[in-house]
């Protein structure tokens, strides 16, 4: 191989001095710099084509939550489908569960998790890639739609009013700085331990010791979780919970519309108001009364094409695992219309898609108008810089170019005359002044290109790809691969 070269100054000065004297070149250099690259890049044209009208729609869709300065978008992106059984069960139009609450008990999971990879691994050196690993992750916010699985069955769940968002919730910066140094403070000491011959029985007695001290850190900044609190919330008439919890509220609804005193349900007009009263509740009690799905039945399907990672292929991500004896973080890799076919077919039936895509990939996030559409076409900014910057989605993983950086909703999707995706409608956790009224609409090769990920019900799933979630053996793959960034891993979600 011939030695590298420089670049040699005189070749510059020439690009220099050629650049303005091309007209493309000064438009493209003026809109630039006083707009930006997305603003300047925008096609009009092709933007105002994107409506947020769609033919398939979850029929219920709450109020837009808002993640704030943290990672949880995988928590919101699983709590809004969760969200949607506890609406059709009580008849509501809007819900939302506490994302503190989750926050609490993932913190303590990880550093749970975090120590007991600590024990395992004392042995290796310090700077091992595998201790670097346990210790550059640590108890971020970053997660997967699994995680939040695993929360929910083993802790259950709580209404917002339960456990509000804190300062250190909206804003986890500051939280997980001091969360970082108790934990790897705490890593020393294990490992230190270990040298010194310390048995097992040991180093866990002196895991509950750190732990005691993460909850401790954890219920200053986030509160303490409930043990069992009061459900009082008011309900729908086809509200399907326990009908001697359901309770009518003397009194009509402001400008509610006289209608006839006969009512086929047996539960009073339109007018009527019901209160639902369940007194001392444990969350778990509260999640299997009235969140009526099953945090076990999903499938995490993931479309990373690419010749080292053939479709229908099974992985595990090794040290992501956030609860110890949980559900692995596993995921199964196909085309990328067997995502399609998978969460169009979740739709169909009323019930959201959780997904995740690498989010600000040709995204005009900040541009006043269409700052709601993600698409292949909407910015030409190919011809704005003059260079080809097309790649294929296997180059792009290989790269590095791509990854799944964020976690969001499918709540509809605009199928066309075949029956394929053409514009996904997008739930994001951003608050409601993102997007349009906290909503994207996503173009279908978009998706392709720059999504991976949907987690879907069983019964959702096309029957062979079940087969293959089931049986396929499982590859287990290093935070540190390519597949493993690919997957968001170190990102935050």
């Amino acid at each position: 191989m011939k030695q590298a070269t420089a670049i040699d100054p005189s070749w510059a000065t020439s690009k220099n001095k050629s650049f303005s004297a091309d007209r493309a070149n000064r438009v493209a250099r003026n809109a630039v710099t006083s707009a930006g690259v997305m603003a300047a890049a925008r096609d009009i044209s092709v933007m105002r084509g994107y409506s947020d009208t769609y033919g398939v729609m979850v029929p219920k869709t709450a109020k837009v939550c808002n993640q704030r300065q943290s990672g949880r978008c995988w928590m919101f992106s699983a709590f809004n489908v969760a969200r949607h059984a506890t609406m059709e069960l009580l008849d509501v139009d809007s819900f939302e569960f506490s994302q503190s609450f989750g926050m609490f008990y993932d913190k303590l999971e990880k550093a749970n998790a975090m120590f007991e990879r600590i024990i395992r691994t004392a042995h290796l050196p310090f700077d091992s890639r595998e201790v670097c690993e346990l210790l550059d992750e640590g108890v971020g916010d970053g997660g997967y739609y699994p995680f939040a699985m695993n929360l929910i069955a083993k802790w259950g769940l709580v209404p917002k009013a339960a456990m509000p968002e804190t300062a250190c919730s909206r804003n986890s910066s500051e939280m997980d700085a001091q969360l970082e140094r108790l934990c790897r403070k705490g890593a020393c000491e294990l490992r230190s331990m270990a040298a010194d011959g310390a048995s097992a029985s040991e180093l866990r007695a002196h895991k509950e010791e750190l732990l005691a001290n993460v909850h401790g850190m954890l219920a200053v900044c986030l509160g303490e979780p409930p043990v069992t609190f009061d459900l009082e919330i008011q309900v729908g008439k086809k509200c399907k919970a326990d009908p001697a919890k359901v309770f009518a509220v003397e009194g009509k609804a402001k400008g509610a519309a006289k209608k006839d005193s006969g009512d086929e349900d047996g539960k009073g007009d339109e007018s009527e108001r019901f209160v639902l009263r369940d007194a001392g509740i444990t969350p778990r009690e509260f999640a299997e009364r009235y969140v009526p799905f099953d945090p076990n039945d999903y499938v995490t399907l993931v479309s990373m094409p690419g010749k080292t990672r053939p479709f229908g292929h099974a992985y595990h991500l090794t040290l992501t695992d956030s609860v110890v004896g949980g559900t692995p973080n596993r995921m199964l890799n196909v085309e990328p219309e067997v995502l399609d076919a998978a969460a169009v077919a979740s739709l169909k039936a009323g019930v959201p898609v959780g997904m995740a895509c690498d989010v600000m990939q040709q995204f005009p996030r900040y541009i006043d108008d269409y700052k709601y559409v993600l698409s292949t076409n909407g910015e030409d900014v190919e011809a704005l810089f003059g260079c080809d910057l097309a790649m294929e989605r296997a180059d792009m993983i290989d790269m590095r170019e791509t990854c799944l950086t964020h976690a969001m909703t499918f709540q509809g999707v605009q199928l066309d005359g075949d029956g394929r995706p053409r514009a996904w409608r997008v739930e994001n956790s951003w608050g409601e002044k993102q997007g349009k009224d906290g909503y994207l609409v996503m173009s279908a090769d978009w998706f392709h290109l720059y999504g991976g990920e949907v987690d879907v019900r069983r019964e959702f799933v096309p029957t062979e790809t079940l087969r293959q979630w089931d049986e396929a053996p499982v590859e287990d793959v290093t935070p540190w691969s390519g597949l493993a960034t690919a997957l968001g891993r170190g990102r935050q979600r």
